[in-house]
Order: C-alpha cells, then structure tokens, then sequence
C-alpha cells in the first residue's frame, strides 16, 4: 500500500515546476488533437468505402478509430486535470479506453491471419506488375505488327490485280489457239482457274467478316485436291507422298477462296514438316451430319510443347527466317468466322496432326450494337 508520505503531493511538483506543466499541457493536447485526426480520418474512409471493404471489416476499422479516440480522450483528460481535480471521469475515461483496446486486440488477433495473407497476396501481385507490364507490351507490339501487316496486304493485294488479270487473258488465248493439244489445254484452263482463285484470296486476305459475294456449296475433297495440285512442285522436291482421302458427303456452305486458304496453308505446312524422302502426308476428310472433319496429319518432326500453347497467335511461326506466323493465325480466324473448330496434336518425334471441323452450314457473324 502507498502512503501519502510516499507520494509526491501533485500540486507541489506542479507549484515548483511550472515548465513541466507546461509541457506536460501542450504535448498531451498535441497528442489529444492527432488521436483526434486520425480517428476522423478512419471515420471518414470508412465512409468512402463502404461499397468496396466488406460490413465485418469496416465494423473493425470503425471499432480501432474509437479506441483511437479513446485514448486521445486520456490525454486531453490530462490537461483538464491539471486545473479541474475530476480523476473520477479520468478514471472511467481509462476503462473505456482498457476495454476498447482489449476488444480490438482480441479481433486482431483472431484475424492476423487474414491480415497476413491480404498483404502477402498484395506484395505478389506488386511483383508480378512488372511481368504483366512486359506481357501488355508484347501485346500492343503483336497488335501494331497485325495493323502494319494488313496496311501491307492491302497494297499487295491491289499490286497483283493487273499481273494476275493478264495472265488469265494469256492462258484464255493459249486454250483459244489452233493446233493446242487437249494436254495443254487442260493445264491452261487449271492455270486460269489458280489466277482467279489467286485473286480471290488476295482480296479476302484479313477480311474475316466483310465479304463481298455470298457463300456457296464447296467441295471440300475437290478443294484438297486443287491444294494438292498446286503443291505438286514442292511434293517433287521433297520427294514425299500426300493422300487425299474422303468418307461421305463433304461438301459445305462457305467462301471458296477461304476453304482453299485454309486447306492450302495446313497442307503446305505438313508437306514443310518432311525433312525425309518418302515420308507421308495424309489428308482425310470425313462427312458427318452437321459437319465435315478434315484431318491433315505428317510423319515430320512434331511441335514442342512449349510451343503448342501459342501455335496460333499472329506472328508465331516454327520456320525460323522461312515463315511469317500468319498460316496458322489465319487458318484459326476464318475457322471461327465460320463457328468450326482447328485443334493441333503434336509431340516431337512422331509428327503433326491437325483436325478441322467445318459445319456443313454457314452462319454469318453477329454484330451487336452497344446501347446508347
């Protein structure tokens, strides 16, 4: 027990040390003022953000500005005390302040977990900033090269009219020629018929949507056939085997100078894949009720794994400095602006094998409208 003897009577030490109430005054209503602001400022975003943090949270947030307060209170108490003796209300002052922090230490131990995991969670997705950055660029580069190269198509594509145009006028002379044996009259009529296909291809290139004439019924094994045709300098050179297989019905409603770009980029690349004479390309087509499979598969040297992911992003290509990273990508697009289907299997070693389903019928693309 304390006795009065052992207590420095408060009015004394405050008679004799003026200074030291004074400071004793001052920095507690400082402190008093800073509690004050700080349990106002949590107030007040509580308040702003009440849509965003959750009821159970913004209660705890609420709660801890109190004790705050609180606490703030004791010291302004402090200098109210120092010319008004009401120690009661500083006493009472105190226990509010004793059961608000224990309240708040209690809740924030029972979620220091949560706690740790929300600011662990926020570190990790400040470091993956830098990473998302970089796959942001690649994706504004990959969108400049698809603008840059479509401005390039189109020039190219108005550049190859007239050649293609007097060349059709040629082979339509060739085949109009006296004495023209029937031999070279069928490949000058197959030589104009590639010209206009040419020139139908150069003027849908990357126009997936916008077409200029209407869909008609295409046969899908003529087509590969046709793609075999042109392929035939390239089939020679590597000295391989390509088979075109068909199973039922396989026409289809579609563009024909997109069925043949299609089958034409998946055919070359499998014919490329070959790095051995007498290897095998097979093509397969299969008629089904609602739609055609057409399966392409070689015996070269597969795709990695790694690469399989992003085979058909624009500007991915396997060839090195030979490709371009568009067969694929196009390939994809005009599958989709059809609403069929191009899936890859591949492992290293044991070749490619690509299927396309292409429905039967064609549905043109919907353009929705944005509300105003």
């Amino acid at each position: 027990m304390f006795t009065p003897d052992s207590l420095m009577p408060h009015a004394v030490c405050w008679a004799t040390a003026p200074r030291l109430i004074w400071t004793m005054v001052v920095t507690n209503f400082i402190t008093f003022l800073s509690y004050l602001t700080i349990c106002t400022t949590l107030l007040f975003l509580v308040r702003r953000t009440g849509r965003v943090i959750m009821r159970d949270w913004a209660w705890f947030v609420v709660g801890f500005a109190l004790f705050i307060l609180a606490c703030g209170t004791t010291h302004l108490l402090e200098v109210i005390t120092t010319w008004v003796p009401i120690f009661w209300v500083d006493a009472w002052t105190n226990i509010v302040t004793a059961v608000l922090s224990a309240t708040v230490a209690v809740v924030l131990i029972k979620r220091v977990k949560e706690i740790a995991f929300g600011i662990n969670d926020y570190a990790g997705r400040l470091a993956n900033t830098e990473n998302e950055k970089a796959q942001m660029q690649e994706s504004l580069l990959a969108a400049q090269k698809l603008e840059d190269w479509s401005r390039m198509s189109a020039v190219v594509s108005h550049e190859i009219k007239n050649p293609l145009q007097a060349i059709q006028n040629l082979q339509y002379l060739i085949r109009a020629s006296e004495g023209v044996t029937p031999q070279i009259m069928e490949l000058a009529r197959l030589a104009e018929e590639e010209a206009k296909r040419v020139l139908t291809i150069s003027d849908s290139t990357l126009s997936f949507i916008r077409q200029a004439t209407r869909p008609e019924r295409i046969d899908l094994y003529a087509a590969a056939d046709s793609a075999k045709f042109l392929l035939a300098p390239l089939i020679k050179e590597k000295n391989i085997i390509v088979e075109v297989q068909s199973h039922g019905d396989c026409t289809v409603e579609a563009f024909a100078g997109e069925t043949r770009q299609v089958l034409l980029n998946v055919m070359r690349n499998a014919c490329e894949a070959l790095t051995q004479s007498g290897k095998h390309v097979t093509v397969e087509l299969t008629g089904l009720a609602s739609r055609v499979n057409v399966v392409i598969t070689d015996q070269g040297n597969g795709i990695a794994p790694e690469v399989l992911p992003v085979i058909f992003q624009f500007g991915m290509t396997t060839k090195g400095a030979r490709g371009n990273g568009m067969g694929l990508w196009t390939v994809k697009h005009i599958l989709n602006k059809h609403h069929g289907d191009v899936r890859v299997q591949s492992s290293p070693g044991e070749g490619t094998r690509i299927e396309l389903s292409w429905p039967r019928a064609y549905k043109a693309p919907h353009l929705s409208l944005a509300k105003a």
